[in-house]
């Protein structure tokens, strides 16, 4: 595989922004990979998502950060990120009962998952399975911040960069939350907030509704209303059943989470404000 780097970078829409960055990377001799642009006119801001061919490329890391940041970031105010193909993202998996979003993420090849935790035991073959370490945590309103606490050391022991709650059925505090901002995936059924509760879509079919939906997310504090990164639908009819729609519920659930962690993985999401851009 071609060891690339890949850079992403957002900032006040300027002119010269693209120029500025490939004459570097140019200068340097980068072979540029993939190059994505994006501006919002309505806040003016300009995004930004380049690859390039690392082999023959004149910097390492260290002057990367350096040469560029002093002669490109900081005369256009840019917020910048670095990336390399060679170091993907450590994603720790957050469940419950509902095993199906878990047994998706753990069988796909390209996602590094050291560790599973959980607040029920039920899952805990299913992670052993796959060689993957399990902790069963309980988490109460008592002891949730004691929980957290020994969650966070796990995390920090297993070098996660990100956490992904696969239909984990307990609210992170937003003390939680602070150690990964916008590192911290979650999957809900599109129904929230006009069917909220344990058996949305139960509520759903007695609505009689025509589609149902998922959508996958960044988490803040304020509950289902992070940064959205990828949403989908499917059809239902009359003779769609409660149990039809749990199933088609659920497989919407997998593909939902599954092309939002590898949006994030591949490093193609720009966050600004309550939204995202996702090349």
């Amino acid at each position: 595989m071609t060891p690339t780097a890949i850079l992403l970078v957002h900032c006040s829409d300027q002119k010269g922004l693209v120029a500025s960055v490939t004459t570097f990377l140019a200068t340097h001799q980068a072979n540029i990979l993939d190059l994505d642009q994006h501006v919002d006119t309505s806040m003016n801001m300009f995004f930004m998502r380049v690859s390039w061919d690392l082999r023959g490329f004149a910097l390492n890391e260290a002057d990367f950060r350096s040469r560029f940041n002093s002669e490109i970031a900081h005369p256009h105010q840019m917020t910048w990120d670095l990336y390399f193909d060679a170091e993907p993202p450590r994603f720790a998996v957050f469940v419950s009962s509902l095993p199906h979003c878990l047994v998706d993420l753990l069988g796909q090849f390209h996602l590094q998952i050291p560790v599973v935790i959980s607040n029920h035991a039920d899952l805990g073959d299913i992670a052993r399975r796959f060689d993957v370490p399990f902790h069963h945590i309980l988490v109460s309103a008592q002891n949730k911040p004691h929980a957290e606490a020994e969650q966070l050391d796990i995390l920090k022991s297993h070098g996660v960069e990100a956490v992904v709650l696969a239909r984990y059925m307990q609210i992170v505090s937003p003390e939680f939350i602070d150690h990964f901002p916008n590192k911290i995936i979650n999957i809900h059924h599109s129904f929230l907030p006009a069917f909220p509760g344990a058996k949305p879509y139960h509520s759903a079919y007695h609505r009689g509704v025509k589609i149902i939906g998922a959508t996958s997310h960044f988490v803040t504090a304020e509950l289902d209303a992070g940064p959205i990164i990828e949403q989908d639908v499917v059809r239902v009819d009359h003779r769609d059943e409660i149990d039809d729609l749990v199933r088609k519920g659920r497989e919407l659930e997998k593909r939902v989470l599954s092309r939002a962690i590898w949006a994030y993985s591949e490093r193609r999401i720009l966050c600004y404000g309550n939204k995202t851009v996702v090349f």
